[in-house]
């Protein structure tokens, strides 16, 4: 339960960061800002961390259009399959197929 919760207020945090126009919020500091998220979530502790990666592809369908993609999409962006799968040669190089393939 507080996986959602936390993953909610990451997803309005990430998605004010992205959506945000640039004569709003300065897109350097935006970027520094997601880039200090993205390592902030990757220090989780690790069980916790599944967690929150399973709650951002739950909480999803609370959003629309390319909102909830960029929701889903956090994981994916802030690299926290990778981070799980941390000491896994066989899972990290599934992970860089995938990323390779999708970009």
């Amino acid at each position: 339960m507080i996986a959602i919760q936390v993953a909610r207020i990451i997803a309005h945090f990430s998605l004010f960061l992205e959506l945000t126009d640039d004569d709003t919020l300065d897109p350097d500091e935006a970027v520094q800002m997601m880039e200090l998220l993205g390592a902030d979530l990757q220090a989780l502790d690790k069980p916790f961390l599944r967690e929150l990666v399973d709650a951002f592809a739950i909480i999803a369908s609370e959003f629309t259009g390319e909102a909830q993609q960029l929701v889903r999409d956090i994981p994916y962006s802030c690299y926290l399959e990778e981070e799980l799968a941390a000491g896994d040669p066989v899972r990290l190089a599934e992970l860089e197929a995938i990323r390779e393939a999708r970009d």
